[in-house]
């Protein structure tokens, strides 16, 4: 699995810069896309999310869309962003397993503000998943099996 950059360019919805990339399989299959946007407001963190990605139906359930969140941490890390917030929809449940196969961390259901932009999308409420970018994230850590 690779990321293919695209091109930066402002998120028509959060208004922010974000990073955009093609999501390519093993095969040379452009199976996907994923955008990254690169500052941190309170419309992202709460509703948005950092990371906006979506699999074509034909190549979904390999695992591409988590793959991919992980390929972008280390980018998260270069834009100086130590926290990505991650959201879906809460009846969601393959982006909600996507997540966690990613190492997010649920926190919370939320309700959208009423006026919105996600909200008049059709999106009343949104689960909100956290993602360090800590360069421990990078790799499983194995506990030490020294007693301290």
């Amino acid at each position: 699995m690779r990321l293919d950059y695209l091109h930066t360019a402002e998120h028509p919805v959060c208004r922010v810069p974000a990073r955009y990339y093609r999501m390519v399989n093993i095969a040379g299959e452009h199976v996907g896309n994923i955008n990254l946007r690169l500052d941190t407001t309170e419309a992202i963190t709460r509703y948005a999310g950092h990371i906006g990605y979506e699999v074509f139906p034909e190549h979904r359930g390999h695992r591409y869309a988590a793959q991919a969140v992980r390929l972008l941490i280390p980018v998260a890390r270069e834009h100086k962003i130590t926290l990505l917030w991650i959201t879906c929809d809460p009846e969601n449940t393959a982006s909600r397993r996507t997540l966690e196969l990613a190492g997010a961390e649920y926190v919370e259901t939320v309700n959208v503000l009423y006026n919105h932009a996600i909200f008049l999308a059709g999106h009343p409420s949104k689960c909100r998943y956290r993602l360090a970018t800590s360069p421990e994230t990078d790799t499983p850590q194995i506990p030490s099996e020294e007693k301290p």
